[in-house]
């Protein structure tokens, strides 16, 4: 494991860790309901049908293309960042700034 910069605590943590000082309480039905929430959490059981122009269409395309990945798994993916909030619009706090008039008008 790569130990990079860490601090005194979390390297004597890191320490007791790896020499086997620690125990894992993780019970069969706590495993169970965990793996129960990981499995709904990437469950896709719902179609949206969603109108949008050509250009945008076509930038998700190519967008998704240098990911590697389908269209649609990248439209997916865009969603549930957003949602979770590790997605974020950059242009929603911005404050409006007013016009201003020049003399005569």
């Amino acid at each position: 494991m790569s130990k990079g910069k860490l601090s005194k605590e979390e390297k004597a943590l890191l320490d007791a860790v790896e020499a086997g000082e620690f125990e894992s309480v993780l019970t069969e039905s706590r495993k169970t309901e965990l793996e129960t929430i990981a499995s709904n959490t990437f469950r896709k059981d719902k179609r949206i049908n969603i109108r949008i122009s050509n250009r945008d269409l076509t930038a998700i395309q190519s967008r998704a293309s240098e990911e590697g990945i389908p269209y649609q798994t990248f439209v997916s993916s865009i969603i549930h960042k957003y949602i979770s909030g590790s997605l974020q619009d950059l242009t929603a706090n911005k404050k409006v700034q007013p016009t201003q008039k020049t003399p005569g008008q």
